[in-house]
């Protein structure tokens, strides 16, 4: 999923509770949704920074020989300005386009 489209906020934003509580019916189910899901969006982020920084990777054993690579801090700084697992993840919540499944209500 490209996360470059969201928007989410890059800073800290108060939030209406009652909304996000209107989204599941319990404040807490809501939190532990958007918990659930921030994780998975940092482990896919870092999976997607990883990848690319491969790239830059040089294997060799002499720690005097340190390259700055322009690409490779281009695409540190892009990563670090995008907005937190947590703010996509409320903003996806909000905009209905997470899937909430109880297991009680499966049985």
């Amino acid at each position: 999923m490209s996360f470059k489209n969201i928007a989410a906020e890059r800073t800290t934003v108060t939030r209406d509770t009652i909304l996000v509580e209107e989204k599941t019916g319990n404040i807490y189910e809501s939190l532990v949704a958007i918990s659930k899901r921030a994780n998975q969006i940092s482990s896919e982020l870092k999976e997607e920074l990883t990848q690319k920084l491969q790239e830059f990777a040089t294997h060799t054993d002499n720690l005097e020989e340190i390259f700055e690579n322009r690409e490779q801090i281009e695409i540190s700084k892009h990563y670090e300005k995008m907005p937190k697992p947590t703010a996509i993840a409320m903003q996806e919540l909000l905009e209905e386009k997470i899937y909430l499944r109880k297991p009680e209500s499966l049985q």
